[in-house]
């Protein structure tokens, strides 16, 4: 029956071609219910083989199983090619199997916390942000850090009357911050930003250094074109509000425009839509916790963020992004956002209710090819009842120091850099990049009738520097800022000096 045989070893080959198959398919399973499915299954493969070749033995003629043979001839039985491949076959399954069942108990000794950093972002958040939604499931931590020392330069008069500077020079470890996630299912997770700034809390004092919850919200996956986020979550305008890890951006210090007419890191409590209209077009939109115009002045709105700290919510916000990446042109991205509501909050305001209608609207372009990022971005903004608010903070001037309020403000930059050392070595996978970027804002551009608008509201700021990178997760900085108004106030200039790293 020696076809039967070898038809039998064919269905074994046939299972184990097909077991390897599976196995190849899936080389890198998610979670351990995965590995053990796998392992479940070369499990079964493994008895086959041993079955199948128990029952071929049991099937030969009686004059095989009952004479004895001699050594020589049970090593030519031994060496025979069924034979080989049965052995072969099941070794090679063991081995697969022993592998796996390590991974699975490397998985629970690890939390399932990946090892490896993937530098992708995922939903408009950065890539340290985005490492939740490349689990399979269970535990995520990521982070960033960043470090700077800032010498204030005398310039236009940046001296104060006595001689001395009018800030004094600094080192300062500015962030350090953690990503903490877990993934419930496919289809539910929780992500989160928790920063300690400034290396201490000191005694309650913001200036001495806080912890703050940057953001915590739950994503529920529904589909592509729809899915809801929910929590504390990071306004989506602009360029650096949700992808802010140092790496991201040119310099130690975030783009002014950025920080001032664009509060970074802004934050509300709300509920939202997220997805993509088509692969090109991704949207965000959110209704949160409305601003709070008491506490709005000459710098602008940036004082009057909830940051999900008791937050009115007597007033509601609403916000939406919209981000173009064209398959035709790798590399570039079109956006824009607007947000826009009424932050009067129900409060009264020099003895009267006003709805302080407030909207912030921007739009910006980023354009990465080879070495070569430029990157560009507008912001323009209005508030209504800027004379109330303003006569309000002139009564509470000594006590909060706010100032008049703005009833229009804007700002713009544009910056440019260029990645040098692949012009000097080959195959580099380091970095290195002069840049420089221009900023121009004004938090008064326009006032009520009857206010004075602030001389030091009104800047141009000229940044050049210089941005290494040894390995694609550290960043050494250098940079110089010269301040400036087109009424000649004085603003002294200063020279930073930092890292940063992100894992």
């Amino acid at each position: 029956m020696h076809y039967k045989k070898l038809l039998t070893l064919g269905a074994l080959i046939t299972a184990l071609i097909t077991s390897s198959s599976i196995v190849k398919a899936m080389e890198k399973p998610k979670t351990m219910e995965d590995m053990w499915k796998i392992i479940e299954a070369q499990q079964k493969q493994i008895d086959a083989l041993q079955a199948a070749g128990l029952k071929t033995n049991e099937n030969k003629t009686p004059v095989e199983t009952t004479q004895k043979p001699d050594n020589k001839e049970a090593t030519n039985i031994a060496k025979s090619p069924e034979n080989k491949v049965e052995v072969s076959a099941v070794k090679n399954l063991e081995r697969k199997t022993n592998i796996l069942s390590a991974e699975v108990e490397k998985l629970r000794t690890n939390l399932a916390i990946p090892e490896e950093a993937q530098l992708k972002g995922a939903y408009g958040l950065g890539p340290a942000a985005s490492k939740i939604y490349q689990v399979g499931k269970g535990l995520s931590i990521g982070g960033y850090g960043e470090a700077f020392y800032k010498d204030i330069v005398s310039d236009q008069g940046g001296m104060n009357s006595n001689g001395t500077l009018k800030t004094p020079s600094t080192a300062d470890l500015q962030r350090m911050v953690l990503y903490v996630g877990y993934k419930f299912s496919d289809r539910i997770l929780f992500n989160s930003e928790i920063e300690f700034e400034h290396g201490t809390t000191g005694s309650g004092s913001e200036s001495k250094g806080e912890v703050s919850v940057e953001f915590a919200s739950l994503d529920f996956f529904i589909d592509p074109l729809a899915n809801v986020r929910a929590g504390l979550m990071l306004m989506p305008m602009g360029l650096v509000n949700r992808i802010h890890e140092p790496l991201f951006f040119f310099g130690n210090n975030r783009p002014v425009v950025e920080t001032t007419i664009i509060p970074s890191t802004w934050r509300e409590m709300g509920v939202g839509a997220f997805g993509s209209i088509t692969p090109e077009l991704s949207y965000t939109a959110y209704v949160v916790n409305g601003l709070d115009a008491e506490y709005f002045g000459s710098a602008g709105i940036r004082k009057g963020r909830g940051s999900g700290t008791r937050a009115l919510a007597n007033d509601l916000g609403y916000v939406a992004q919209l981000n173009y990446d064209p398959d035709a042109l790798p590399g570039v991205n079109i956006g824009t956002s607007a947000y826009v509501g009424n932050s009067g909050q129900d409060q009264s305001y020099d003895g009267q209710k006003v709805n302080a209608f407030t909207q912030l609207y921007e739009s910006h372009l980023q354009w990465k090819y080879r070495g070569l990022e430029f990157r560009a971005l507008g912001s323009m903004g209005f508030i209504n009842d800027s004379a109330t608010l303003s006569a309000n903070n002139a009564v509470l001037n000594n006590q909060y120091g706010k100032g008049p309020v703005g009833s229009e403000n804007y700002g713009w930059y544009s910056e440019l850099g260029y990645d040098v050392l692949p012009l000097i070595f080959n195959d580099t996978t380091q970095y290195l990049a002069p840049f420089f970027r221009y900023e121009r804002l004004n938090t008064m551009a326009e006032v009520a009738e009857g206010i004075t608008a602030n001389p030091l509201t009104d800047q141009r700021i000229l940044q050049v520097g210089l941005q290494y990178k040894p390995m694609s997760q550290v960043v050494v900085k250098a940079d110089y800022r010269n301040f400036s108004t087109p009424s000649g106030a004085a603003l002294p200039d200063d020279f930073n000096l930092g890292f940063g790293f992100i894992f």
